[in-house]
């Protein structure tokens, strides 16, 4: 799986720098606008004023990370409307280990992705601590699992290419929106209370949150616990809609 997701991703090398643009319009376009709206006061796991276009750095990665995974299941949908996955979910393999390939070729994918933007991010001055690059590596695998595990889940439960990507929309955007990406939670909180309450319990908060802290050299296990529960969750709805015996699967391939 993991061979067969690298060919694919190999073979689609503009699928690579097509996820770069959206975080990069977001950082030196929408950034450069805010940063005189909004101030940040010193937050964790900061130690001094920052700017805009530094906070959202790891918000931006967050979102290389929520789209490719959802970007990934996508060819699920499309292996079973084309009955290569009637092949794959035929393997001796065990099913949970095919899932768990998948999962992991995708976050693989993502993590590459992650850092060729980061890197950008550093040739326009947006630099992080050196260790900091290094010590980011499982946040990006953790989240990238999460985030993969959560489309395996809807992909599960949808038969044709495009209603996929009508939920992607009902999915991205508010869990995108809705968490600490862009806007930390006390902004949040500054307009509604409810609102905050909402972006907190989001996982792609505590997710981007564990890959800002992690990119100062910092542990935040809170983000990682939730990120980690979230993950096992999500990984289970989608055994279960993967599950041979339930009759949407088997009819969709």
């Amino acid at each position: 799986m993991v061979e067969r997701e690298a060919l694919r991703f190999l073979g689609q090398r503009g699928r690579f720098f097509a996820a770069l643009v959206r975080p990069l319009v977001w950082l030196l376009v929408f950034a450069a606008g805010f940063r005189a709206a909004l101030g940040l006061s010193i937050i964790p796991p900061y130690q001094t004023y920052i700017t805009y276009e530094v906070y959202i750095v790891p918000g931006l990665c967050g979102m290389i990370l929520l789209f490719n995974g959802m970007q990934s299941s996508l060819s699920l949908v499309y292996d079973r409307e084309m009955g290569s996955m009637r092949l794959l979910l035929t393997s001796p393999q065990p099913r949970w280990w095919l899932l768990f390939s998948k999962l992991v070729a995708g976050t693989c994918v993502s993590i590459l992705q992650a850092y060729a933007f980061l890197a950008i991010s550093a040739a326009f001055g947006i630099v992080m601590p050196w260790l900091g690059y290094i010590l980011v590596l499982p946040a990006l695998f953790v989240g990238g699992l999460m985030l993969g595990a959560l489309g395996l889940a809807l992909s599960s439960f949808v038969r044709q290419l495009e209603n996929f990507a009508g939920v992607m929309n009902f999915v991205i955007f508010p869990m995108f929106f809705l968490s600490s990406a862009l806007y930390p939670l006390w902004k949040m909180e500054e307009s509604s209370q409810l609102l905050r309450d909402i972006c907190a319990v989001n996982p792609f908060t505590h997710a981007v949150e564990l890959i800002r802290f992690a990119l100062y050299a910092q542990f935040n296990g809170w983000a990682l616990l939730w990120t980690l529960v979230a993950t096992v969750a999500f990984g289970v709805l989608a055994l279960w809609g993967y599950d041979p015996a339930r009759g949407t699967t088997r009819a969709g391939g």
